[in-house]
């Protein structure tokens, strides 16, 4: 190649800029030379050849445009496969590269001035009352909660590739040495080859526990490492801005997880598999104790401590190795006896570890010693980096949600009182439901008989609720009811785990995910509020898990935005009167569509009040390796998170004024109406929508545990959010995202315009909406995605295809009339390079995609397997890669 791959992707508006671009420059310049070394110079001169032709097109070139899309389609399954995956790996490369750019600390770069957190902390100093600052702060709490993803398609052996090559770059940015930059681009070519000759789809799908081994990865390369980095920036900036000192046990962070713990149509969750997804997080933690505690023992050499350490130490000349060599051997033969279970195998190991305190108490008892002694900086250093560790995740690593669809437990009470003689529950009034399942909860005896044979199904989640009594509640989050529609199905799950012996309170949060069911929240909690047994259950605190994906699906973006946005007002309105802790999960993904946006601006367009409660929040696939796959990253993060956090605690946004309320409800009703019409209402849409998108293939291929369909059969209704959404941005549409807001926009205009640039100026919940619309129309293309419906969408319906990218322009321009200057992303103009810089390179992948999906499609079942399906895959993944955002 005798250019570099990545010569074109970003044009410099700032010397951070001119590294990032220098570092594509040199990365793709090692995958060029390493494709030519595997399969030739004439290989390496056709992808050049691509790409530079997709350069032109992009600068306006028609006939370039047209000999990209002839050239692309004459090529051979096995010269397909070969592009893709060198456009495919690229990406992956600039990515590390614009990671790497930001945290690393330079102009353009995320650390230029001061931080998002540090910036407020100066703003609070002045305008915020001391004792209110310290009740924040003592109130602060983030709990991430980490989800399985299935448009996450990257194997944990290159994710682990591409962490080693930011070291590099990180390690080139060093040296001033000629021979140690040359043996550190010597480190880069190995990775990258390495990478190259790797598979980088997997051969078969992966299994809940493959999933949650994934997450495991992250906790062990990044997270471990990125929460004491967190926690002594954080005490460093209270103390220097604020003159505040939290005490040593503060730690505003916790971590969850669904990997293996959310079966909601996930029939390979079972409880089998949530038991094995238990043991191997403990195992994890262990394993990284053992590391943390043999390398406290190596170093606290010191004799010096007080009269209770060498009390405890029973008068070692070393007290503090006495205590973590016995700390250290008895996380060792725990890891031993937990990693013997998971094998099914006989060990002589006990576990002995299995409580959060008995790590706090030795570490801590260390702790106080040194400081009383004069030894803070050793107190401070290593030691308490672990005590970080151990207040965060606890013995068991993370804590592991249980979802499951509201259904499956009405099926279980339908068969329970079928057998009982009693009447079938499911046709039950919802009156006659809640007074049964209060009876029972009332009730001292047992509702299941003993010699009871329950359906497999019905089995199954009776095992899950007899698991769920049977574990340690440190090790468990919450139980999450998905499609929850009234009060009975809150009160059912709360039953069930009674009756299957759990003798601890497990939270239950109903899950409101459709408009309908966001609409009836507040009736829902209100209702089970009435009930002394159930604020006796809640002892003064509420989980309500709000849904992003489902309700867009269901109405559209303004819509679904307006319906979260007012559940959650109304649902805080009845926890202060009520005198409840309310704590509202947010089930947002990484698209528009799923409730995605810049985390900052997305936690203080939320109605005041919102996070009182602290944030609780799901972080799913890709995203989780793009915020928190390397430490630098995860701290960036978790920093944005706490600015908001106390941001919007201590200086909330504005309550809407009336004619901004009336105006989004009519956004809401337009939009929603014009949605529906498309999506639920033409029976021609969703034949059209199978056509000219993936979407058949991506439930074929081996991209997530879970089923891309809650029942099989039906509409767009029953495909998950996630498929429905990931599909639309494949073929550069992104429809889920926009449909509908052209019309309401282009309505609310004409009649509320005063109204309209009101609130884009001053409501942060509505300008935020429109950021999220603007990034949306960045990633469009209705050139290319006219030419899905060209290629794979019979003429009859082809129509469709135009009339949806005449409303995509239409929404463009009604946003346009809001935005700063008239222009799509102008208040982030790095953003603008980098989606603009990208193109060029997902271009020729979307093409490939097209003709891949053609071949597929004409061939029949008969491709499943070939190389046309790995190629497809690679496509899949490359787009997702450079669009970054996608499910």
């Amino acid at each position: 190649m005798k250019q570099s791959l990545g010569s074109e992707l970003t044009q410099p508006t700032a010397s951070g800029d001119d590294v990032l671009r220098e570092n594509i420059r040199m990365l793709g310049r090692v995958l060029g030379n390493t494709i030519s070394k595997a399969h030739g110079d004439e290989v390496l001169e056709q992808i050049e050849a691509i790409r530079q032709m997709s350069l032109d097109s992009r600068k306006g070139n028609d006939d370039a445009r047209n000999q990209l899309t002839q050239l692309l389609a004459s090529l051979s399954d096995e010269q397909m496969l070969l592009v893709a995956r060198s456009f495919n790996q690229f990406l992956n490369l600039a990515n590390i590269a614009e990671q790497y750019q930001t945290i690393t600390p330079g102009e353009g770069s995320a650390h230029a001035g001061e931080s998002s957190l540090r910036a407020f902390l100066i703003k609070a100093k002045n305008d915020v009352n001391p004792a209110e600052f310290y009740k924040a702060l003592d109130d602060l709490s983030i709990d991430l909660v980490f989800t399985a993803h299935p448009t996450e398609v990257s194997r944990r052996t290159l994710v682990q590739k591409h962490q080693s090559i930011n070291s590099c770059l990180d390690a080139l940015t060093r040296v001033g040495d000629a021979q140690e930059r040359e043996e550190i681009e010597l480190r880069i070519a190995d990775l990258i080859t390495q990478a190259w000759h790797t598979d980088e789809i997997r051969e078969r799908r992966p299994t809940p526990v493959d999933e949650a081994k994934w997450g495991f990865s992250v906790f062990e390369h990044s997270l471990w490492f990125a929460v004491p980095k967190f926690m002594r920036s954080l005490h460093k900036m209270l103390e220097s801005e604020m003159d505040a000192t939290m005490p040593l046990n503060w730690m505003p962070l916790t971590f969850g997880s669904w990997m293996g713990g959310d079966r909601d149509g996930n029939p390979f969750v079972t409880a089998t598999v949530t038991q094995e997804v238990l043991l191997s997080s403990r195992w994890m933690a262990m394993d990284l104790y053992y590391k943390d505690i043999d390398r406290l023992y190596t170093e606290l050499s010191v004799w010096q401590c007080n009269d209770e350490l060498k009390a405890k130490a029973e008068g070692s000349s070393e007290p503090y190795r006495a205590i973590m060599r016995q700390l250290r051997d008895e996380i060792g033969e725990t890891k031993a006896a937990i990693a013997a279970v998971l094998k099914n195998e006989k060990s002589p190991a006990r576990d002995l570890i299995k409580n959060t305190q008995q790590l706090v108490e030795p570490l801590e008892l260390c702790y106080q010693s040194l400081v009383e002694v004069g030894l803070d900086a050793i107190a401070n250093g290593r030691l308490r980096d672990t005590l970080w560790r151990v207040y965060a995740f606890g013995v068991p690593l993370l804590k592991l949600d249980i979802r499951q669809d509201s259904e499956r437990h009405t099926d279980v009470l339908s068969e329970l009182t079928r057998y009982l003689g009693i009447g079938d529950y499911a046709q039950w009034t919802e009156s006659d439901k809640q007074n049964f399942l209060l009876t029972e909860l009332t009730s001292k005896r047992p509702l299941i008989p003993a010699d009871w044979q329950a359906s497999e199904p019905v089995q199954e989640v009776l095992d899950t609720c007899k698991l769920i009594a049977n574990t340690d509640p440190e090790a468990l989050g919450i139980y999450i009811i998905s499609m929850a529609r009234q009060p009975s199905d809150v009160l059912a799950v709360q039953l069930l785990l009674r009756e299957c012996g759990c003798q601890f309170r497990m939270p239950v949060a109903p899950l409101f995910e459709t408009l309908d069911d966001l609409e009836r929240a507040e009736s829902v909690i209100s209702q089970l509020l009435q009930y002394d047994w159930y604020r006796g259950y809640l002892q003064g605190s509420q989980y309500v898990m709000i849904g992003y994906s489902d309700s867009a699906k269901d109405a559209g973006f303004f819509a679904a935005g307006w319906a979260q946005y007012h559940a959650q007002e109304s649902l805080i309105k009845v926890a202060e009167d009520n005198n409840l802790k309310l704590v509202l999960f947010h089930g947002r993904g990484g698209t528009v569509g799923r409730g995605g946006a810049p985390a900052h601006s997305a936690l203080l367009s939320q109605p005041p009040g919102s996070l009182a409660g602290g944030l609780r929040v799901t972080e799913q696939g890709e995203m989780i390796r793009f915020k928190y796959g390397l430490p630098e990253l995860a701290v960036q993060s978790m920093s944005r998170f706490t600015a908001a956090i106390l941001e919007g605690n201590l200086i909330p946004p504005p309550k809407p004024k009336q004619s901004w309320r009336d105006a989004m409800a009519k956004l809401s009703e337009e939009s929603c109406r014009v949605y529906r019409s498309v999506v639920r209402e033409d029976p021609e849409f969703v034949p059209y929508f199978r056509a000219a998108t993936p979407e058949q293939e991506l439930g074929k291929l081996p991209l997530g545990s879970r089923p891309t369909k809650r029942k099989p059969g039906g509409g767009v209704e029953t495909l998950r959010a996630i498929p429905w959404i990931f599909a639309w941005s494949q073929n550069r549409m992104m429809l889920p995202a926009w449909l509908g807001t052209g019309e309401a926009l282009q309505i609310a205009l004409r009649e509320q315009s005063e109204a309209l640039h009101e609130m884009t100026e001053q409501w942060p919940f509505f300008r935020t909406r429109l950021s999220m619309l603007e990034m949306v129309f960045s990633k469009t293309d209705p050139w290319l995605a006219a030419l899905y419906d060209e290629k794979l969408v019979d003429e009859s319906q082809q129509h469709w295809g135009e009339r949806l990218r005449k409303m995509l322009q239409n929404s463009v321009d009604q946003v346009v009339e809001l935005v700063p200057e008239h222009q799509l992303m102008k208040t982030d103009p790095q953003i603008q390079a980098s989606i603009k810089g990208r193109s060029p390179y997902i271009d020729p992948l979307n093409i490939l995609q097209v003709e891949l999906l053609k071949r597929m499609r004409d061939c029949g079942e008969v491709c499943g397997g070939t190389m046309l399906e790995k190629a497809l895959m690679v496509t899949i993944a490359g787009v997702a890669a450079g669009l970054r955002n996608t499910g």
